[in-house]
Order: structure tokens, then sequence, then C-alpha cells
């Protein structure tokens, strides 16, 4: 039998393993390693959005400099918050699939993922936490404007004796009234949303103050439980609309959300194709209870699609404005979405056009919002 050096066979394992580390960073931009404690650390490519493998669980937005950067998951993105944060971007998509994933930053820097649309915390006790963030980071002026009225879809005119459709229900699901299926994410609105109306054109091409109106009852639908299935409004949640304002929803052309201003806004304009709404959700970490709300922003993609505030029998091919406004509010609030076999639910993934039926929620909704509030 041929004898062999421990010390040679040592050595050379070790270089192995040396060279195989070089070989896998040099062949990858996003190449992770663990540090000392065990760690994850981060490589960064210099420029261009991130990946969750760019910037992996457990890795530090302080050490890794990733304070502002995009990190993009399933076609979705959002702006890496400053510690303490997470933010959570949801899209109301055409092809009725979930998108959407949150990113939380501790107030060590440490990052984590919700790549679900499930809740997180069961626990929805706890007490308001002010927002601690003293001075918000503002969005650049070159993320998320867009020219006033460019945008703003045909204005909606309803022939004499046209009327306005009623409900319709999806045939091939369950009723309204009898599926209780919902999901929530890990946020609560703990005091007052407060919201104003952005810049720009409005969605249906209506004023600022039709669509003032519009907003509002597509949140009251929320606020309220509205629903025709017998449920008594036992939700607290609450909502103040506090005017116009000349910022815009801190949301860009690519569905991203980018970094937040400190002012929950609603408006319109463009969006990734696909995509009929987005939410953006900045929230404070509280461990064990829902998150508390810090700022959301809704925005309706005017640039690709059509809405209307009078779906009519003559309606083709587009969006109720009040129906796309209740499912994003539900968001707002806390809601996750619900997929196939739920398409008579608000928060059914996809919005069906020339329908005013999620303006009403279903059990499941209604469910969901008791489960928070």
């Amino acid at each position: 039998m041929t004898r062999y050096d421990s010390r040679f066979i040592g050595r050379s394992v070790a270089a192995f393993a040396v060279l195989a580390s070089i070989s896998g960073v040099a062949g990858s931009a996003q190449a992770t390693t663990a540090g000392t404690d065990g760690a994850a650390v981060c490589h960064l490519p210099e420029e261009g959005p991130l990946s969750t493998e760019d910037l992996p669980t457990g890795s530090s937005v302080l050490d890794c400099g990733a304070i502002g950067r995009i990190v993009t998951y399933d076609g979705t993105g959002v702006t890496v918050p400053e510690p303490g944060t997470t933010v959570s971007v949801d899209t109301l998509a055409t092809d009725g699939d979930t998108h959407g994933f949150a990113l939380e930053v501790a107030t060590d820097g440490k990052v984590s993922y919700v790549l679900t649309d499930a809740g997180a915390d069961s626990s929805t006790a706890g007490t308001d936490v002010p927002d601690h963030l003293t001075n918000p980071t503002h969005t650049a002026a070159d993320l998320s404007e867009e020219a006033d009225s460019v945008d703003a879809d045909a204005p909606d005119a309803v022939a004499e004796g046209d009327a306005e459709l009623a409900e319709v229900d999806a045939l091939a699901a369950p009723g309204a009234c009898s599926d209780g299926s919902y999901s929530t994410a890990d946020r609560k609105e703990y005091g007052t949303y407060q919201w104003y109306i952005g810049d720009g054109g409005m969605p249906g091409a209506l004023s600022r103050t039709d669509a003032k109106w519009a907003f509002w009852d597509a949140i009251d639908n929320i606020t309220g439980s509205y629903n025709n299935c017998g449920y008594a409004d036992q939700v607290g949640a609450k909502h103040n609309y506090l005017g116009t304002t000349s910022r815009e929803a801190d949301i860009n052309s690519s569905s991203q959300c980018t970094s937040r201003d400190g002012v929950s806004t609603w408006d319109a304009g463009n969006l990734k194709s696909g995509t009929v709404a987005t939410t953006c959700s900045w929230t404070f970490p509280m461990p064990g209870v829902k998150n508390d709300l810090l700022e959301a922003d809704v925005r309706y993609n005017t640039t690709d699609y059509d809405f209307t505030n009078k779906p009519t029998s003559t309606c083709s091919n587009k969006y109720d404005i009040r129906s796309v406004g209740t499912h994003e509010a539900g968001h707002v609030f806390g809601l996750g979405h619900v997929g196939s076999g739920h398409q008579n639910l608000t928060m059914y993934t996809n919005s069906f056009t020339c329908t005013t039926k999620a303006r009403t929620l279903g059990k499941g909704d209604v469910l969901a919002l008791r489960s928070i509030y």
C-alpha cells in the first residue's frame, strides 16, 4: 500500500478550496460569502439594480453601502430604506399572478425579506408607534415625475339611458359572500391614514375634485367594511384626506418603490406594462405584532390602460377606478392577495374591466380586515 504524507494532503485540499472560492467570486457579480461571525456578506455590482442574491438575508445595508439601491424580485422592485424601516410593493397585474415582496432593514442594518403574500404576524395587538424618521429621504426628481395630464385617458360620457353596470360575479368561483379566503401582510395602520392627491393627470381624466371623491369612496370601502353579505362594520381603521400636493407617489415607471418622501400620495402615471396599479408601503418593524404603517402611495397606470368612474353597458376594456382603488386601499391597510379560484373577492390578484364588483367586499375581505383590526 502506498503511503501519503498527511501534511501534503492537507495542503492540497486547502489550495483546491481557495481556488474554488476565487473562481466562484470571479465568475459571478452576485456571489456572497459568510463573514467571520457567520453573517452573510454582500458583493454588490457597482451599477444597476440588485437582486436578493446580491443583498442576501443577513447582510448589512450599512456594511454593503446598499441604502438607496434598488432590489428587484419577480418583476417588481424596492429602494433599500434606512435602518428601522420595511418597504413593501404590491402590484395589480393583468396576468392574474401575485407580484410583490417586502424588504425589511432592522435597526442594526441587517436585511430580511418576505417573498410571498402571506401574513407574517399572527398577533395584531399593540399601540401606535409614531414615525421615528424625522428626516425622511426625498425621492430624486427624475424617478417618479410625470408630466401633467399627459397620461390621462379619455373622459367618460354616459349616454342618455345607458345605466351604470351592476355587480357581476365570476361564474367559475364561489360567490363573494361564501368565500372566506384571505391573506394579510405584516402591516397595520394603528392611527389614521392621512393621504393626499398628487400632481399630474388622474385616471379617467377626472378632475382632482372628482378623483378625491372616487379615491375617498374606495378607501371608505375598506375602512367601513362595505359589503353586501350582511357583515357589520367591526373594523377600526380610519383615514383622512388632507388635500392636493405637488408631490407624486414614490413609484417609478418600472413599478418600483423609490425613496419615501413622508407623504402618502394617490396619483396616476406611467407604470410597467402589465401592471394596472401599484401600492408601495413603508412601515416601522414591530416584532410580534403587525408593523406600523408610516406611508403608503398608490399609482394607477394610465399610460397602458384606460379607466372609468362609471362602467356602463357600452364600456369597453376600461378598469373601474373605484374597484381598483378599493383593492389598492386593501393593501394600504394590510390585506394581501388571493389567487385563482377566488375571483369574486376584492383582493383577487387581477381586476376585471367594465365591472364594479370589487367595490364591494366579500366574506374573505371582511374577515381579513377583522383579523387585523
